[in-house]
């Protein structure tokens, strides 16, 4: 499973850092297609497995959001996933009432995270080596996470959820974070102690999104949200803790820039 999850890390993980590097069309082509993917595991995974109609208006909303970016109306992107999602709660009501709030929720929550990924990028002068931090971050987490908890084990960090976390992972990822965080801080040009404790924070809030989307699968009886990626099951299995670190790492920066 681990060298499964090595080749699939190293075969998608230059493809996304050359997206976001490069950025125009190229990242736009990227974040079309992880949006609607995303829309789509979304939809199936509040279906216990299955995709129903209303999934397809889940899938066109978060659509819209890079869309909006590639059409260079990056303004109107949030207005339109306000609208989408309620549309989605609306038409799934009538449609398929036990799963609208659930649709219309994730449609929002992912959603916000797409649109605070693009707006991070288009920061002037700063966005690509901000996204690039965030990434870092976030990968820095799983990886100490994972190897810390396997070496050391010890009490379950939420064993009704994810049997497999334990408290010795979190603080490792968390260690971690910080270090790479912290390595980050005089390329990004932000203060060292700062970088660090961001780092270390960022941590335990995409531990959060990982357990909530765990909590979710465990809700409709889903193992993996999907099968797209060999050893990590589907893209919000890979970018659960990313989804819950993106708006927050965005207002942060919104309000920083305001104050300047």
């Amino acid at each position: 499973m681990l060298k499964t999850r090595i080749i699939s890390a190293v075969v998608l993980a230059p493809l996304i850092l050359a997206g976001i590097y490069v950025g125009g069309v190229w990242l736009d082509a990227l974040m079309l297609v992880a949006a609607g993917l995303m829309g789509w595991e979304w939809a199936r995974l509040c279906s216990s497995g299955r995709f129903l109609p209303g999934g397809i208006l889940v899938i066109l909303t978060l659509i819209g959001v890079p869309f909006a970016f590639a059409l260079e109306v990056s303004q109107h992107a949030f207005i339109e996933l306000l609208i989408g999602t309620a549309l989605v709660l609306l038409v799934n009501f009538f449609v398929h009432r036990p799963q609208a709030l659930w649709f219309a929720g994730g449609t929002l929550y992912i959603g916000l995270a797409v649109l605070s990924f693009l707006w991070l990028r288009e920061i002037p002068g700063q966005g690509r080596a901000l996204v690039f931090w965030v990434l870092a971050v976030v990968w820095a987490v799983d990886i100490g996470a994972y190897f810390t908890g396997r070496g050391i084990g010890g009490p379950k960090l939420a064993p009704t959820i994810s049997p497999n976390k334990t408290w010795a992972g979190l603080i490792g990822g968390a260690v971690f974070a910080a270090l790479v965080s912290g390595i980050a801080a005089e390329w990004l040009e932000k203060p060292l102690f700062l970088m660090i404790c961001a780092g270390a924070f960022l941590a335990v809030v995409a531990q959060g999104g990982d357990l909530l989307e765990s909590w979710c699968k465990r809700r409709f009886g889903v193992k993996d949200s999907s099968h797209l990626i060999p050893g990590h099951g589907g893209i919000l299995d890979r970018v659960d803790g990313l989804l819950a670190v993106l708006p927050l790492v965005f207002v942060f920066f919104w309000v920083m820039e305001a104050r300047v």
